[in-house]
């Protein structure tokens, strides 16, 4: 099983520089061209973030930029919510969030409430993604009656094993102030349901960086971000972004999987500072949204 795994496009309602000067259309446009000779692809997965202000016109970019790509190759395109998404805008456009080749919704499983997850199948491998996204906040959380449906769903093994997809990740660096206060909220919950079950990888995003860890034994893999990724060598306690679109392809089965690359985009522009706060400014922020 070879997955494309995209996060954070942040797309607007237009075709247009956002206000700190990113063209998160093109840069979307540009990681998909630069990975036009990539093949082999099983699956699309993108991790959240998909709009940046909920509108229904960013998604209809997303579903039409990355679905033509998935049309090429015949693969199905597997999506979650995040932070900056709206549920209702999202539904309208990807319906359960799980689309086939041809544009057509996939989901065997949906969620029976407001939160956006949904279930279906992929030579063989079980993809489950989940809803973290925390009305008007920057955090996640994954709430008792989606784990509970999640443990439901684990309790029949997949085939081949499966993949859990979501925004927010269950693992932080603990340099970053930014990620401890807003990864996961309840990642000991969510680790208590997948201990001794088949979830081979779990993907997110969210934090625009390249990160892995382990959850309960289950490797964790964090994609950096479309938009832009966020640059770590600043001064303690700071955060800066910088220009430069990212994707990874993720390698399950065999001998020595899950595998992760990273892919980086030959942005002209790559690695200009698209905004960085000191930290007293990141402590003001994470009293603002935390």
């Amino acid at each position: 099983m070879r997955i494309l795994h995209l996060s954070d496009t942040h797309l607007d309602r237009t075709d247009a520089p956002n206000a700190r000067g990113v063209n998160a259309t093109a840069s979307l446009r540009l990681m998909l061209d630069e990975l036009r000779r990539l093949q082999g692809l099983d699956a699309i997965v993108v991790t959240g973030d998909l709009a940046d202000d909920g509108a229904v016109e960013a998604y209809t970019t997303l579903r039409t930029l990355i679905g033509a790509y998935a049309r090429d190759r015949n693969i199905p395109v597997l999506c979650t919510t995040g932070n900056h998404d709206e549920r209702e805008a999202f539904a309208k456009v990807l319906g359960s969030g799980h689309l086939d080749a041809d544009g057509t919704d996939r989901a065997e499983l949906v969620f029976d409430s407001q939160e956006r997850a949904a279930v279906s199948t992929a030579a063989g491998w079980r993809f489950v993604t989940l809803d973290s996204l925390v009305p008007g906040k920057v955090y996640g959380r994954l709430g008792a009656s989606q784990l509970e449906w999640l443990r439901e769903v684990l309790r029949t093994p997949a085939e081949r094993g499966t993949v859990l997809a979501f925004h927010h990740p269950p693992v932080a660096l603990e340099m970053s102030p930014m990620q401890q206060v807003f990864g996961l909220r309840d990642p000991g919950d969510l680790a208590a349901v997948v201990r001794g079950g088949d979830v081979r990888v779990i993907l997110t995003g969210h934090y625009h960086i390249q990160l892995f860890g382990l959850l309960e034994s289950v490797p964790v893999w964090v994609t950096p971000g479309v938009v832009n990724r966020i640059d770590l060598t600043v001064a303690p306690g700071g955060e800066r972004a910088v220009r430069g679109a990212s994707a990874s392809l993720v390698e399950l089965g065999g001998s020595a999987g899950p595998m992760f690359h990273t892919f980086h985009a030959r942005d002209p522009r790559a690695h200009e500072t698209v905004y960085e706060i000191d930290e007293a400014e990141a402590r003001a922020f994470m009293a603002r949204h935390g």
